[in-house]
Parts: structure tokens; sequence; C-alpha cells
């Protein structure tokens, strides 16, 4: 089950949180004056060109596809995403519409669902197309299937349409974490939110103390703006990234305890992070006072002897890699983000974009967190 504080994976429970933030935490949210009401002209896209009949995205939720008896419906939904909604370090910053996608009954979200499922298992997903008015398809990284379940429209033949469903069949046959996506005109439907991550659990998986999600990926909003009606025209032969985001939020949105990605640990925690790169550019990522060990590349384990301490690691477009540390830092926060600090930008504003934070429950009741959750819009 997803916990309802930090990014997607296994941390802390709601109830603990406040718990551990006290005094500070009430502060914070008391104090709270950030609001979610746009200039008219912001750059997401002008106030005329928001579609308001559009749901507004989610936090991913982990799908664990064994407990759902091998079988996940993917809904695709047009959507509204506010990558961070407050005024606070450059933003409001919104992407007017998005393609996002929605498990079963769950919330529609970008990235979408974490799927998780365990080493061996047969499962299906089946791709909802009702009352959407493109074709999309569903094709996923490290697994081996059959040619007919590859996704791919041109070399099979196979495009979900408007209004249609599809069911494609997979085999859980290499453990790690790989992501998904549409396949249909990839540039744009990847551009327009349709990805996500997908872990298989290899047989006899322990989880660490701490398990957390990360998906990273840059966007031009010209693409969305444009596709809202409004005034902008998006070139995929120019593209110009001017959003950073994690698990689809820049900062300080990133350290949202429930909207973001903060990585909550406590002191003497093995914490493990799958991180993938659902981007059309290479992302270093960095972690400040923390070494960590890469422990799987794109689904193969790395050999111990294999394994060094780094606090960087380069993550290219569609790659994935699973790194693991102990919490040994003294208790505190600590920055994790982007090292193309360009990238680490909310348009002219630093800090923003692709950057969350380490964060240490003891560390949660004190003034800087209570500022920082002012920062990230953060209301109890």
């Amino acid at each position: 089950m997803t916990p309802d504080i930090g990014a997607p994976g296994t941390g802390i429970t709601r109830r603990e949180f406040v718990a551990a933030t006290g005094t500070a935490g009430v502060a914070a949210a008391a104090g709270c004056t950030t609001t979610t009401e746009p200039a008219v002209e912001e750059r997401g896209g002008s106030r005329a060109a928001m579609e308001p009949s559009l749901p507004t995205t989610s936090p991913p939720e982990v799908v664990d596809i064994n407990e759902r008896g091998g079988s996940v419906t993917l809904r695709t939904v047009a959507a509204a995403h506010e990558v961070h909604p407050g005024q606070s370090m450059g933003g409001p910053v919104r992407l007017p519409t998005v393609w996002a996608w929605q498990a079963d009954d769950g919330e529609p979200s970008v990235p979408g669902p974490v799927l998780r499922v365990e080493e061996g298992t047969e499962f299906e997903i089946t791709l909802d197309n009702t009352g959407v008015e493109m074709p999309h398809t569903f094709h996923v990284h490290g697994l081996q299937t059959t040619w007919e379940n590859d996704g791919v429209p041109t070399s099979t033949g196979i495009t979900v349409g408007p209004d249609e469903t599809h069911t494609y069949q997979f085999t859980a046959n290499t453990p790690g974490t790989h992501i998904y996506h549409c396949h249909y005109q990839t540039p744009r439907h990847i551009e327009m939110g349709m990805y996500g991550a997908l872990r298989v659990d290899p047989e006899g998986y322990e989880e660490a103390d701490k398990e957390y999600f990360m998906t990273f990926k840059e966007w031009d909003s010209r693409l969305s703006r444009q596709l809202a009606g409004g005034d902008a025209t998006y070139d995929i032969t120019n593209r110009r990234p001017d959003v950073f985001t994690i698990n689809g939020k820049s900062a300080p949105r990133t350290l949202h305890p429930e909207d973001g990605s903060p990585v909550i640990v406590d002191s003497g925690d093995t914490v493990r992070l799958h991180l993938t790169n659902a981007g059309f550019r290479a992302h270093p990522m960095h972690t400040h006072n923390h070494r960590f060990r890469v422990v799987e590349r794109d689904g193969s384990p790395v050999p111990e002897a294999a394994q060094y301490a780094r606090d960087t690691q380069n993550i290219g477009p569609a790659e994935r890699y699973t790194v693991e540390f102990e919490a040994d830092a003294d208790p505190g926060i600590y920055l994790m983000h982007c090292h193309k600090v360009d990238h680490v930008t909310n348009g002219s504003t630093y800090p923003g974009g692709m950057l969350t934070g380490i964060v240490y429950r003891e560390a949660m009741d004190t003034d800087i967190f209570a500022q920082l959750m002012e920062y990230a819009g953060y209301e109890g």
C-alpha cells in the first residue's frame, strides 16, 4: 500500500508525519500564505487557455498487480497538471493539458501509476481509450514479450483507436525497474505525459527500510499550451525544455509531503531509490551528504564487486538505476537534484525544477522544515 507521505513507495504515514512535525509543522500549516490562484498570463498558459472541465492530476500511486489478480486497466485521461501551483520560487508553473494514465478506479496521474509485480507473474494491461479522440498504445521496456504485445503500431499493426480497448499480455520475466510509455507518435505523446514506471520484484525480494520511486522528465511546455488553445507553437525540431520535474512536480512542490516526492528517512535506515528517466535529455542526479551504490541498472543486478560509493549518477533517456544508501548523515535536510543546474530552475528563478530533499524524520520539528513546507504550499 502506498503511504500518504513522501515519494511513491514505502515511506511513512500521514499520522507519523504529523507527529514528527510537532509545533513547527503546525506553525507551517497555520502560517502558509501560498495561493493557487494564477496571474492571468503564467508560464503554463493563460487563464483563458485553461480548460476548467478537465480533472486535475494526482500524485502517482503504486499499483500492486498481484493484489489485483494480475490484471489492471489503464485509462487515458486528458487532465490539467499543476507542476507547482504556488507563487513561491517562480511559480505557478502549469501544464494546462496533459494526457494522463488512470489505473482502474484510481486518479489520473503524470507520471502514470507505478506498476509493481512479482517475478514470474503472468499479467494483463488493458488500455481503455473510451472518450479519447486519438490513438494510443502501451509499450514497456525490459520485459521479453510476444511480437503482438510490443505496443508499437508500425511493427505490430495494433493501434488502440478512439473509444477502443485492447488487452496486452505480459510475463514478468525480467526483474528490475523498467519504464512504460505510449508508442504512438512517441515524441508528442511522451511530451504530453504518457509515461510511467514498472517494477518487477525478483523472486524472494526483500524491501529496504525505505523504498521510493522517482521518474525524471524535462518538458517543452509549448506543446501543452498549444493543445490547450494557448498562444504557443510547438516544434519538435526546435525543442526548448522549460519545465523540469521529479514525479511530475517542480521544486518547491517536490518537497510537498503529499503532492511531492521528498525522500523521508529515519537515522540508520537502508534506503533504496528506483530512478527512471522518461525525458529526452540526460540528468546527472546528485545527493548531498550521502554516498550511494548502484545495485541495479536497466533491470540487471550489479555485482557487489562492481559497486562503489558515489554521489552523482548520470541517467540517460530511458535508463533505469536502482541505488541504495544508508541514512547515516547528521539528521537534517539534504538536497537531491540534477547537476545540470539550469534544470534546477522555474523560468529564471533558482532554485526550482528538478530538485527534492532527503529529509530525516528527526529534522521535521524545526523552523527550517516549517519554512520549506510553506514554500511547498503545504496546508496540513
